[in-house]
């Protein structure tokens, strides 16, 4: 793709990188035939390729109005496009610039402006969300019945394993997680005691900064990176096997830390360090011989991939393998590439497509008649459930209850 970059751009670091990715693309729109906007939409300007034109002309003319903004915000991040391009380009990179830019030419709605600003100040911070949470299940009776089945029933995290092993690792606490449904993470602490292995939670670790960054407010986003990486460095220089995430949403923010903060001088290194040692929790336990666990299989479990497992982790088949090979009957899943519609803050900000890829989802989970739908991300978890009858938990809760 031929690119003149405005003078504002040239010879910018943000500029280059643009342009390196701009200029990979081919305009095949092979990456149309998996977007969901796209395919609901068919527009153009809804789908990657049409996505790339726009940022592209934002870089050449440095202007931007409030409609391609619209377009760009409609995009779920989901990166489904990544996995089908032929020329391998960055799209989720490209966004996120593209993103960053239109927010420093365009005005939003006051609404829209407080909305955004609630988001970022109120989800990354656990303490808070707790107490919210908590609230909107006091107030769930009062609700209509669509905002009711949005409010996570409330959970016990249970007796937490005392016990240290050789083995350490340490574990994003997370933030929304962490408030929503507690037992995940002490589910996977349970079960991986289990595997001889200790999982440790520093406090002062929090969201991995997705929330902010993903909203076009870098600045924010890199604030709680960099509060994480402080938190976790001293245990990474004594030697941590790895750093464990039980939300692949996180698991793909913690993994690009590394990208970020290459040019900055105080934290590259250690950034790219923390990045190195993310992995997703299905992964650890894939890699360990689970035939102490003792599991009940009787379930037939509806696997949900979210996509930022399989498309921004690259782990497209870890968690299904991890489930077969533990003896469960698995669903037949039609349409395993697309999104939920969940995408972070996506289902508060579009919450019209979000509920019609919803729709699509839940039907294809649940055409084989399943006994559970697993995932392996909070926002996923909590946006299935909201959308149909059948029991949606974190496919690490299955092996811990299963394996008293």
């Amino acid at each position: 793709m031929k690119t003149d970059l405005h003078p504002r751009y040239q010879n910018t670091t943000l500029g280059a990188e643009a342009e390196t990715i701009l200029r990979s693309c081919v305009h095949c729109g092979f990456c149309n035939a998996t977007c969901p906007t796209y395919q609901e939409l068919s527009d153009e300007r809804d789908g990657p390729r049409g996505r790339i034109y726009l940022i592209k002309q934002i870089l050449e003319t440095d202007q931007a109005t409030a409609r391609t903004e619209l377009h760009l915000d409609r995009c779920l991040t989901c990166r489904a496009c990544e996995a089908t391009c032929p020329s391998g380009v960055e799209y989720g990179r490209l966004l996120d610039i593209g993103r960053g830019v239109i927010a420093t030419k365009t005005k939003r709605k006051l609404r829209e402006r407080c909305f955004r600003w609630c988001l970022k100040q109120v989800l990354p911070r656990r303490t808070l969300m707790v107490w919210l949470v908590r609230l909107a299940r006091w107030l769930q009776p009062l609700m209509p019945a669509a905002l009711q089945r949005k409010i996570p029933a409330g959970q016990k995290p249970g007796v937490l394993p005392v016990k240290q092993h050789s083995r350490r690792m340490l574990l994003l606490q997370g933030c929304v997680q962490a408030a929503a449904t507690p037992n995940t993470n002490a589910a996977a602490r349970r079960v991986l005691d289990r595997l001889g292995i200790t999982l440790l939670e520093i406090r002062e670790v929090g969201c991995c900064g997705a929330v902010g960054y993903h909203l076009a407010d870098h600045g924010d986003g890199k604030y709680w990176m960099r509060r994480n990486i402080d938190a976790w460095w001293p245990l990474v220089e004594q030697g941590v096997e790895a750093i464990v995430v039980a939300a692949s949403g996180c698991g793909a923010m913690l993994q690009d830390y590394g990208r970020i903060f290459r040019d900055d001088p105080n934290y590259a290194e250690k950034a790219a360090g923390i990045s190195h040692l993310i992995k997703d929790l299905s992964c650890v336990i894939g890699a360990e011989n689970l035939h102490g666990l003792a599991l009940d299989t009787s379930k037939k479990l509806a696997v949900h991939c979210p996509c930022s497992l399989q498309h921004a982790m690259g782990e497209v088949e870890s968690l299904e393998k991890l489930l077969k090979r533990a003896g469960f009957d698995l669903a037949r899943v039609a349409e395993k590439h697309l999104c939920c519609g969940s995408a972070g803050t996506y289902s508060l900000l579009q919450p019209t497509m979000s509920q019609t890829l919803l729709d699509r989802k839940v039907q294809a989970l649940t055409q084989d008649t399943p006994d559970l739908i697993v995932t392996a991300n909070i926002g996923c978890q909590l946006h299935l459930a909201s959308g149909t009858e059948v029991p949606v938990l974190h496919w690490i809760e299955l092996l811990d209850q299963t394996s008293h």
